[in-house]
């Protein structure tokens, strides 16, 4: 019996702030571009786990490590404010739980980079309707590029993102999640001007998304030796420790791959349910700022502007994005 290959590859601008989950989802990225399942058009960078330099230079440097330097990379708006507060306890002093200086050096030259709002603009501008955004970090980038180009959001495909918390606790607040408290305005903006095509992936669903050890060790028994494979197991043994240190998986030896679930979103829908609903993000609150509220209340309601993921199939998932992750290297 022979498999059935997609004809059609999904273009994809990944937004991201490189950090160790985001660090699989582009890895799991890159392997679906490698089985000319996706086409990744450009890869734009936020302030968010780490500054903003730290992301854009993660972001090469993965490039560069699975052999994909000729992607564009756009550097974040350095005028955009940011929390004192970042995630470099859970993902190490350089967001890749402390291995940049393992890795190949960056190809992409800061000074020299596009602004990420106008790399975002531009890939829009010229291919209206067939490139999917998905967003893994803070909505920054994409605010900012709504700000400069009134409207530019309404040309993606879709709007894919990680982030929000209705149903369980926040991981950075007790109602917050990180990416969307980092930047609130910056959703809000996003929820406001695309009314259709936003897609959420809460941790609601990625709480339930454990990466575990044993995971990586049969990713890199596909190729012991490549320096991605090293990287992957260096990588998942660093964030296995900070999430064990702060109760992230419930004892579980195991890390929450919670980007890597717009992916899933994408490429296997299956292992996913979603609800329509009308989502608002809290830019005020002085205890609440960056919640997302879904109103489940049995009233009539505005016309939605998203779908929320709401169910997994984790072990599902977590098959799919190993069986991917071991053709990578």
């Amino acid at each position: 019996m022979s498999m059935f290959v997609p004809t059609h590859r999904r273009r994809i601008l990944l937004d991201t702030d490189p950090g160790g989950d985001d660090a699989i989802a582009l890895l799991w990225l890159l392997s679906l571009v490698k089985q000319g399942l996706a086409d990744l058009v450009a890869v734009t960078t936020v302030a968010g786990n780490v500054p903003a330099h730290q992301t854009f230079n993660n972001a090469s440097q993965l490039l560069h490590l699975a052999g994909y330097s000729q992607i564009p990379v756009g550097r974040a708006n350095v005028d955009a404010p940011t929390p004192a507060h970042q995630a470099t306890y859970i993902h190490g002093a350089d967001g890749l739980g402390n291995l940049t200086a393992t890795l190949p050096p960056a190809t992409h030259v800061l000074a020299t980079a596009p602004m990420a709002a106008d790399l975002i603009i531009d890939c829009l501008s010229a291919a209206p309707g067939e490139v999917t955004i998905v967003a893994i970090g803070p909505l920054t980038n994409l605010a900012a590029a709504e700000h400069q180009s009134p409207g530019i959001l309404k040309l993606a495909q879709e709007i894919v993102i990680m982030g929000g918390v209705f149903s369980c606790p926040g991981n950075i607040t007790a109602q917050a999640e990180f990416n969307l408290w980092f930047d609130p305005a910056a959703a809000q903006v996003v929820f406001d001007r695309r009314r259709d095509g936003v897609v959420i992936l809460p941790l609601d669903v990625t709480q339930h998304v454990r990466f575990k050890p044993e995971m990586a060790q049969q990713v890199a028994a596909a190729a012991p030796t490549h320096p991605l494979a090293q990287f992957l197991l260096n990588l998942v043994d660093f964030m296995v420790q900070t999430a064990l240190t702060y109760r992230a998986t419930a004892g579980i030896p195991s890390f929450l791959v919670h980007d890597a679930t717009t992916l899933a979103y994408l490429f296997y829908p299956e292992t996913l349910g979603f609800q329509r609903a009308w989502v608002q993000v809290e830019t005020q609150g002085e205890w609440t700022s960056g919640e997302t509220l879904l109103d489940q209340r049995a009233i009539a309601k505005p016309p939605p502007n998203a779908w929320v993921a709401r169910q997994v199939d984790a072990e599902g998932l977590l098959m799919r994005l190993v069986a991917d992750l071991s053709q990578v290297c």
